[in-house]
Protein backbone atom coordinates (compact mmCIF):
# COMPACT_ATOMS: atom_id res chain seq x y z
CA UNK A 1 0.00 0.00 0.00
CA UNK A 2 1.38 3.48 -1.15
CA UNK A 3 1.72 6.45 1.20
CA UNK A 4 -1.36 8.34 -0.47
CA UNK A 5 -3.58 4.86 0.37
CA UNK A 6 -6.06 4.89 2.78
CA UNK A 7 -6.28 2.17 5.32
CA UNK A 8 -9.04 0.02 5.22
CA UNK A 9 -10.26 1.40 8.58
CA UNK A 10 -14.17 2.15 9.33
CA UNK A 11 -14.80 5.87 8.53
CA UNK A 12 -16.11 7.71 11.18
CA UNK A 13 -19.70 9.44 11.15
CA UNK A 14 -20.71 11.82 9.03
CA UNK A 15 -20.74 15.23 10.56
CA UNK A 16 -24.00 17.12 10.71
CA UNK A 17 -23.86 21.22 10.64
CA UNK A 18 -21.96 21.11 7.40
CA UNK A 19 -18.99 20.58 9.90
CA UNK A 20 -16.27 19.42 7.68
CA UNK A 21 -12.81 17.08 9.15
CA UNK A 22 -9.08 18.12 8.61
CA UNK A 23 -6.27 16.92 9.19
CA UNK A 24 -3.03 19.83 11.29
CA UNK A 25 0.55 19.86 10.38
CA UNK A 26 2.63 22.69 12.88
CA UNK A 27 5.61 23.46 12.24
CA UNK A 28 8.20 24.29 14.80
CA UNK A 29 9.20 28.11 15.46
CA UNK A 30 10.21 29.10 19.12
CA UNK A 31 7.94 32.01 20.71
CA UNK A 32 6.41 31.96 17.28
CA UNK A 33 4.30 29.11 18.17
CA UNK A 34 1.85 31.34 20.15
CA UNK A 35 0.60 32.10 16.40
CA UNK A 36 -0.33 28.76 15.88
CA UNK A 37 -1.75 28.67 19.61
CA UNK A 38 -4.17 31.89 17.97
CA UNK A 39 -5.08 29.27 15.01
CA UNK A 40 -5.73 26.59 17.34
CA UNK A 41 -8.10 28.48 19.77
CA UNK A 42 -9.97 29.94 16.83
CA UNK A 43 -10.45 26.39 14.79
CA UNK A 44 -11.93 25.14 18.31
CA UNK A 45 -14.07 28.09 18.57
CA UNK A 46 -15.20 28.51 15.38
CA UNK A 47 -16.23 24.66 15.71
CA UNK A 48 -16.95 23.80 12.12
CA UNK A 49 -13.62 21.87 11.86
CA UNK A 50 -13.58 18.25 13.02
CA UNK A 51 -9.42 17.29 13.65
CA UNK A 52 -8.36 14.17 12.26
CA UNK A 53 -5.12 14.42 12.60
CA UNK A 54 -2.08 16.16 13.97
CA UNK A 55 1.52 16.45 13.33
CA UNK A 56 4.13 18.70 14.75
CA UNK A 57 7.96 19.26 15.47
CA UNK A 58 9.78 21.16 18.19
CA UNK A 59 7.10 23.76 19.41
CA UNK A 60 4.65 22.89 16.83
CA UNK A 61 4.49 19.03 18.61
CA UNK A 62 4.17 21.14 22.00
CA UNK A 63 1.20 23.14 20.78
CA UNK A 64 0.00 19.26 19.11
CA UNK A 65 0.49 17.58 22.34
CA UNK A 66 -1.48 20.12 24.23
CA UNK A 67 -4.07 20.31 21.65
CA UNK A 68 -4.54 16.17 21.62
CA UNK A 69 -4.64 16.62 25.38
CA UNK A 70 -7.18 18.94 25.92
CA UNK A 71 -9.77 17.12 23.03
CA UNK A 72 -8.75 13.71 24.95
CA UNK A 73 -9.67 14.98 28.31
CA UNK A 74 -12.58 17.22 27.13
CA UNK A 75 -13.32 18.35 23.73
CA UNK A 76 -12.76 21.85 22.13
CA UNK A 77 -13.36 24.03 25.31
CA UNK A 78 -10.32 21.83 27.44
CA UNK A 79 -8.32 22.20 24.87
CA UNK A 80 -8.70 25.97 24.42
CA UNK A 81 -8.18 25.95 28.24
CA UNK A 82 -4.80 23.89 27.58
CA UNK A 83 -3.01 25.78 25.45
CA UNK A 84 -4.11 29.40 27.22
CA UNK A 85 -2.72 27.39 30.38
CA UNK A 86 0.24 26.23 28.87
CA UNK A 87 1.23 29.84 26.98
CA UNK A 88 -0.18 31.57 30.04
CA UNK A 89 2.70 29.47 32.15
CA UNK A 90 5.51 29.48 29.68
CA UNK A 91 5.47 33.48 29.41
CA UNK A 92 8.09 35.36 31.34
CA UNK A 93 5.16 36.53 33.96
CA UNK A 94 4.21 32.49 33.84
CA UNK A 95 4.44 31.13 37.18
CA UNK A 96 6.85 28.17 36.27
CA UNK A 97 9.75 27.46 38.56
CA UNK A 98 13.22 29.18 37.83
CA UNK A 99 14.79 25.71 36.41
CA UNK A 100 11.34 25.41 33.97
CA UNK A 101 11.62 28.61 32.74
CA UNK A 102 15.13 28.24 31.72
CA UNK A 103 14.07 25.70 29.68
CA UNK A 104 11.28 27.09 28.12
CA UNK A 105 13.49 30.34 26.95
CA UNK A 106 15.60 27.87 25.39
CA UNK A 107 12.60 25.38 23.78
CA UNK A 108 11.61 28.94 22.12
CA UNK A 109 14.76 30.16 20.83
CA UNK A 110 17.13 28.46 18.01
CA UNK A 111 20.21 31.14 18.84
CA UNK A 112 20.56 33.65 21.42
CA UNK A 113 21.41 36.86 20.27
CA UNK A 114 24.87 38.05 20.12
CA UNK A 115 24.29 41.29 21.82
CA UNK A 116 22.44 40.01 24.60
CA UNK A 117 23.94 38.82 27.84
CA UNK A 118 22.72 35.41 27.68
CA UNK A 119 23.94 35.33 24.08
CA UNK A 120 27.26 36.70 25.06
CA UNK A 121 27.17 33.91 27.91
CA UNK A 122 26.35 30.65 25.55
CA UNK A 123 28.87 31.92 22.52
CA UNK A 124 31.92 31.75 24.78
CA UNK A 125 30.53 28.71 27.08
CA UNK A 126 29.99 26.70 23.82
CA UNK A 127 33.22 27.25 21.83
CA UNK A 128 34.75 25.28 25.24
CA UNK A 129 31.51 22.81 26.53
CA UNK A 130 28.54 20.46 25.24
CA UNK A 131 25.56 20.13 27.27
CA UNK A 132 26.89 16.97 28.16
CA UNK A 133 29.71 18.73 29.85
CA UNK A 134 27.30 21.39 31.54
CA UNK A 135 24.55 19.08 32.35
CA UNK A 136 26.07 15.89 33.81
CA UNK A 137 23.00 14.71 35.06
CA UNK A 138 20.82 15.49 32.29
CA UNK A 139 18.97 17.05 34.05
CA UNK A 140 15.76 18.39 31.74
CA UNK A 141 12.70 20.60 33.87
CA UNK A 142 10.91 20.81 30.31
CA UNK A 143 9.76 16.81 30.99
CA UNK A 144 8.95 18.30 34.67
CA UNK A 145 6.21 21.06 32.43
CA UNK A 146 5.44 19.07 30.02
CA UNK A 147 4.03 16.09 32.49
CA UNK A 148 2.65 18.76 34.46
CA UNK A 149 -0.02 19.63 31.73
CA UNK A 150 -0.56 16.48 29.73
CA UNK A 151 -2.28 13.18 30.41
CA UNK A 152 -0.44 11.13 28.14
CA UNK A 153 -2.80 8.54 29.35
CA UNK A 154 -5.33 9.98 28.49
CA UNK A 155 -3.95 10.62 24.56
CA UNK A 156 -2.64 7.01 24.37
CA UNK A 157 -6.16 5.51 24.87
CA UNK A 158 -8.07 8.30 22.33
CA UNK A 159 -8.77 6.76 19.17
CA UNK A 160 -10.59 8.98 17.70
CA UNK A 161 -7.55 11.54 17.13
CA UNK A 162 -4.15 10.82 14.99
CA UNK A 163 -1.17 12.48 16.80
CA UNK A 164 2.04 12.34 15.01
CA UNK A 165 5.53 13.80 16.20
CA UNK A 166 8.86 13.96 14.54
CA UNK A 167 12.21 13.94 15.82
CA UNK A 168 15.81 13.08 14.43
CA UNK A 169 17.68 9.96 15.01
CA UNK A 170 21.39 11.73 15.49
CA UNK A 171 22.98 8.36 14.32
CA UNK A 172 21.13 8.01 11.46
CA UNK A 173 19.91 11.30 10.34
CA UNK A 174 16.90 9.92 9.70
CA UNK A 175 13.04 11.03 10.81
CA UNK A 176 11.19 9.33 13.59
CA UNK A 177 7.85 10.21 13.89
CA UNK A 178 6.37 8.70 17.00
CA UNK A 179 2.32 7.97 17.25
CA UNK A 180 -0.43 8.41 19.38
CA UNK A 181 -0.63 5.22 21.14
CA UNK A 182 3.16 5.16 22.01
CA UNK A 183 3.28 8.75 23.11
CA UNK A 184 5.55 9.92 26.20
CA UNK A 185 7.44 12.77 27.32
CA UNK A 186 10.34 12.32 25.84
CA UNK A 187 8.98 11.93 22.82
CA UNK A 188 7.94 15.21 22.90
CA UNK A 189 11.32 16.30 24.35
CA UNK A 190 13.02 14.47 21.62
CA UNK A 191 10.86 16.41 19.18
CA UNK A 192 11.72 19.72 20.99
CA UNK A 193 15.61 18.93 21.40
CA UNK A 194 17.94 21.57 20.43
CA UNK A 195 21.43 20.16 20.55
CA UNK A 196 23.44 23.11 21.30
CA UNK A 197 21.62 23.55 24.25
CA UNK A 198 20.03 20.07 25.29
CA UNK A 199 21.31 16.91 25.78
CA UNK A 200 20.17 14.34 22.93
CA UNK A 201 16.98 12.69 24.16
CA UNK A 202 17.18 8.54 24.74
CA UNK A 203 14.40 6.61 23.14
CA UNK A 204 14.87 2.53 22.95
CA UNK A 205 18.49 3.10 22.87
CA UNK A 206 18.63 5.73 20.12
CA UNK A 207 19.48 9.17 20.95
CA UNK A 208 17.19 12.14 19.23
CA UNK A 209 17.06 15.96 18.37
CA UNK A 210 14.75 18.59 17.60
CA UNK A 211 12.39 16.57 14.44
CA UNK A 212 11.53 20.34 12.97
CA UNK A 213 15.81 18.95 11.03
CA UNK A 214 13.80 16.43 8.97
CA UNK A 215 9.95 16.28 9.69
CA UNK A 216 8.98 20.31 9.93
CA UNK A 217 5.70 19.23 10.23
CA UNK A 218 5.83 15.78 8.46
CA UNK A 219 3.24 15.21 6.31
CA UNK A 220 3.32 12.13 4.94
CA UNK A 221 2.32 9.86 8.37
CA UNK A 222 -1.47 12.05 7.92
CA UNK A 223 -2.36 10.58 4.91
CA UNK A 224 -2.74 6.51 5.29
CA UNK A 225 -5.01 6.47 8.73
CA UNK A 226 -7.33 9.44 7.90
CA UNK A 227 -9.71 9.46 6.12
CA UNK A 228 -10.07 13.58 5.07
CA UNK A 229 -7.69 14.52 2.13
CA UNK A 230 -7.56 18.23 3.85
CA UNK A 231 -4.53 19.46 4.97
CA UNK A 232 -4.41 22.71 7.03
CA UNK A 233 -0.72 23.28 7.29
CA UNK A 234 0.48 25.97 10.01
CA UNK A 235 3.76 27.33 8.34
CA UNK A 236 5.93 29.77 10.71
CA UNK A 237 9.01 29.88 9.14
CA UNK A 238 8.88 32.01 6.22
CA UNK A 239 9.88 30.12 2.88
CA UNK A 240 10.97 33.55 1.03
CA UNK A 241 12.63 36.60 2.87
CA UNK A 242 13.70 39.41 0.23
CA UNK A 243 17.03 40.67 0.36
CA UNK A 244 20.58 38.88 0.67
CA UNK A 245 21.19 38.69 4.59
CA UNK A 246 24.91 40.39 5.65
CA UNK A 247 25.27 40.07 9.19
CA UNK A 248 26.43 37.59 11.04
CA UNK A 249 23.05 37.07 12.71
CA UNK A 250 21.28 37.48 9.85
CA UNK A 251 23.16 35.17 7.47
CA UNK A 252 22.25 32.62 10.57
CA UNK A 253 18.55 33.18 10.65
CA UNK A 254 18.52 32.64 7.19
CA UNK A 255 20.10 29.33 7.06
CA UNK A 256 18.18 28.19 9.95
CA UNK A 257 14.48 29.05 8.10
CA UNK A 258 15.81 27.13 5.01
CA UNK A 259 17.00 24.75 7.14
CA UNK A 260 13.71 23.78 8.93
CA UNK A 261 12.14 24.46 5.80
CA UNK A 262 13.70 21.83 3.48
CA UNK A 263 11.81 18.98 4.48
CA UNK A 264 8.50 20.07 4.19
CA UNK A 265 9.53 21.82 0.81
CA UNK A 266 10.39 18.30 -0.34
CA UNK A 267 7.22 16.67 0.66
CA UNK A 268 4.99 19.52 -0.49
CA UNK A 269 6.98 18.82 -3.65
CA UNK A 270 5.86 15.41 -3.46
CA UNK A 271 2.32 15.82 -2.90
CA UNK A 272 2.58 18.40 -5.68
CA UNK A 273 3.90 16.07 -8.26
CA UNK A 274 1.28 13.26 -7.30
CA UNK A 275 -1.53 15.86 -7.79
CA UNK A 276 -0.31 16.82 -11.59
CA UNK A 277 -0.12 12.50 -12.21
CA UNK A 278 -3.69 12.12 -11.06
CA UNK A 279 -4.88 15.30 -12.79
CA UNK A 280 -3.64 14.15 -15.91
CA UNK A 281 -4.54 10.61 -15.77
CA UNK A 282 -1.32 9.41 -15.40
CA UNK A 283 -2.42 7.83 -11.44
CA UNK A 284 -5.50 6.42 -10.84
CA UNK A 285 -6.95 8.24 -7.87
CA UNK A 286 -8.79 6.07 -5.25
CA UNK A 287 -8.29 4.34 -1.80
CA UNK A 288 -7.52 0.78 -3.27
CA UNK A 289 -4.17 -0.78 -3.89
CA UNK A 290 -2.06 0.79 -6.73
CA UNK A 291 -4.71 3.96 -6.38
CA UNK A 292 -3.54 7.53 -5.28
CA UNK A 293 -5.17 10.27 -2.77
CA UNK A 294 -4.97 13.67 -3.66
CA UNK A 295 -4.38 15.63 -1.03
CA UNK A 296 -5.79 18.92 -0.78
CA UNK A 297 -3.86 21.64 0.65
CA UNK A 298 -4.73 24.30 2.70
CA UNK A 299 -1.85 26.87 4.52
CA UNK A 300 -2.30 29.64 7.27
CA UNK A 301 1.41 31.47 7.24
CA UNK A 302 3.08 34.08 9.81
CA UNK A 303 3.13 36.83 8.53
CA UNK A 304 7.33 37.60 8.55
CA UNK A 305 7.48 41.01 6.50
CA UNK A 306 7.17 42.86 9.72
CA UNK A 307 10.26 43.49 11.86
CA UNK A 308 7.99 42.02 14.69
CA UNK A 309 8.13 38.88 13.47
CA UNK A 310 12.14 38.72 12.67
CA UNK A 311 14.26 35.27 13.94
CA UNK A 312 14.88 37.59 17.42
CA UNK A 313 11.66 37.71 18.08
CA UNK A 314 11.48 33.73 18.48
CA UNK A 315 13.33 34.33 21.95
CA UNK A 316 10.53 36.42 23.18
CA UNK A 317 8.22 35.20 25.86
CA UNK A 318 6.86 38.27 27.09
CA UNK A 319 3.17 37.41 27.21
CA UNK A 320 1.83 40.49 25.81
CA UNK A 321 4.03 39.44 22.71
CA UNK A 322 2.95 35.97 22.94
CA UNK A 323 -1.18 37.26 23.27
CA UNK A 324 -0.31 39.86 19.83
CA UNK A 325 0.54 36.10 18.23
CA UNK A 326 -1.93 34.60 19.32
CA UNK A 327 -4.51 37.77 18.14
CA UNK A 328 -2.80 37.52 14.75
CA UNK A 329 -3.19 33.57 14.40
CA UNK A 330 -6.76 34.12 15.21
CA UNK A 331 -7.47 36.93 12.52
CA UNK A 332 -5.45 34.28 9.95
CA UNK A 333 -7.59 31.72 10.00
CA UNK A 334 -10.92 33.79 10.24
CA UNK A 335 -9.45 35.30 7.35
CA UNK A 336 -8.97 31.98 6.11
CA UNK A 337 -12.39 30.65 6.93
CA UNK A 338 -14.25 33.08 5.49
CA UNK A 339 -12.52 32.78 2.21
CA UNK A 340 -12.17 29.52 1.84
CA UNK A 341 -14.11 26.94 3.62
CA UNK A 342 -16.62 26.34 0.79
CA UNK A 343 -13.43 25.13 -0.36
CA UNK A 344 -11.96 22.70 1.92
CA UNK A 345 -13.28 18.97 0.76
CA UNK A 346 -13.30 20.05 -3.34
CA UNK A 347 -9.73 21.75 -3.87
CA UNK A 348 -5.93 22.75 -2.74
CA UNK A 349 -6.16 26.35 -1.69
CA UNK A 350 -2.24 26.97 -1.21
CA UNK A 351 0.01 26.61 -4.13
CA UNK A 352 1.85 23.60 -3.44
CA UNK A 353 3.72 24.10 -6.63
CA UNK A 354 5.47 26.60 -4.18
CA UNK A 355 9.53 26.53 -4.14
CA UNK A 356 9.19 24.78 -7.69
CA UNK A 357 8.91 28.55 -9.01
CA UNK A 358 9.84 31.15 -6.52
CA UNK A 359 8.52 34.04 -7.65
CA UNK A 360 4.84 32.00 -7.00
CA UNK A 361 5.50 31.60 -3.47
Amino acid sequence: MNLFSRKPVKPPPENGGGRKRINLALQGGGAHGAFTWGVLDHLLEDGRLDIEGISGASAGAVNAIMLADGLARGGPKEAQKRLGDFWRAASLGGDLPDLQRRAVDRLFSFMPLEDTPIGIWFNALSRYLSPYDVNPLNINPLKDLIERFVDFEAIRNCDKLQLFISATNVETGRLRVFHRAEMTADMVLASACLPLLFRAVEIDGAPYWDGGYVGNPPLYPLFAPTHTEDLLLVQINPVVRRGTPKTKDEIIARINEITFNSSLMAELHGLAFVGHLIDDGKLPRGTGPGQYRRINIHRIVLDSSGKEFDSSSKMNTDFDFFEMLRTSGKRALRRFLDAHYDDIGVRSTADIDMGLNPERV
